[in-house]
């Protein structure tokens, strides 16, 4: 109740009005509608990323396909994907192929390993490079596959590079085991060390077709301008990494658009610590290729 204008604490709520009532009831919804925001807001900066995706529709339903030219096609395919790094120029491909398919990869590579090699610059030989790579590896072209699966991985990636496969190299298939890696190094070829070059390597493709416990991870330690200096170890493991995981792609570009060779596409794969690493790797040049 009330006495000479004062409010009495613990008197009836009808004591205090109706405009005492209307603000507190005006308080508690603001203080629910401003809770309701803030835990929102938290959901959803927790919450992974989702990777761009566009899935393959049939004409008359989402998207309606477009008339196409003489070597377009009549569906709609998009591939999920995520932008790693602007420097280098590098996306991440979640799912590229099944766990059966790399496994088909794997079995057809195995009996064919042998020790990987070094395109040499000048004045190195195989005796003063021993160490940089120790992977085993092999090299096979889609069209030796007899299973289809490489023909299946070497559209798609030309799919998700817009780089006709005519232009690819034959599937490097690497296998690294306990210890080895690949120390940091360039796939364009600078032409001030190696002489000459007829053509270029534009981009590299990497499918993962195997998990790999510990290690193993690809790395770019000059991402974004990073290490850039004259101190920096060529073996060690540092930068962006991207860890191994069975099925996926990573795509990155060794050339900018003029032709020139992107300092921060430096890479390397550091030592597979737990289990091992299978990669197959696909090299994009600016020239057709014959395998």
């Amino acid at each position: 109740m009330k006495t000479k204008g004062k409010l009495v604490i613990g008197g009836s709520w009808r004591s205090l009005g109706l405009p005492a009532v209307f603000l507190l009831c005006l308080f508690f919804f603001l203080a629910g509608f401003l809770g309701s925001i803030l835990f929102s807001n938290q959901d959803v900066s927790s919450a992974r990323p989702r990777p761009m995706e566009l899935k393959s529709v049939e004409e008359g339903r989402e998207f309606d396909p477009l008339p196409h030219g003489g070597t377009g096609e009549d569906s709609l395919t998009s591939i999920p994907f995520q932008v790693l790094s602007w420097k280098p120029r590098a996306l991440y491909f979640p799912n590229f192929v099944t766990a059966e398919q790399c496994q088909s990869i794997i079995k057809a590579a195995k009996v064919h390993l042998a020790p990987s090699s070094l395109a040499l610059r000048k004045g190195e030989t195989a005796e003063n490079t021993k160490g940089i790579r120790t992977s085993s590896g092999m090299f096979i072209s889609a069209s030796e596959d007899k299973t289809g699966i490489l023909d299946f991985v070497e559209e798609k990636i030309a799919k998700a590079t817009m780089i006709p496969r005519i232009h690819g190299e034959a599937f490097n298939i690497l296998r690294y085991e306990i210890g080895q890696r690949y120390n940091c190094h360039y796939d364009a070829f600078n032409p001030a060390e190696y002489g000459p070059q007829k053509s270029q390597r534009i981009a590299s493709f990497l499918l993962y077709l195997s998990d790999v416990e510990e290690g193993g991870e690809t790395m770019f330690p000059f991402e974004n301008g990073l290490n850039m200096d004259a101190n920096y170890d060529f073996r060690k493991c540092i930068g962006l990494k991207v860890k191994p995981r069975r099925g996926d792609g990573l795509l990155f570009y060794s050339l900018f658009p003029n032709g020139t060779i992107d300092a921060t596409s430096l890479h390397g794969s550091c030592p597979v610590i737990k289990g091992q690493k299978w990669v197959a790797t696909k090299w994009i040049r600016d020239e057709e290729q014959n395998d």
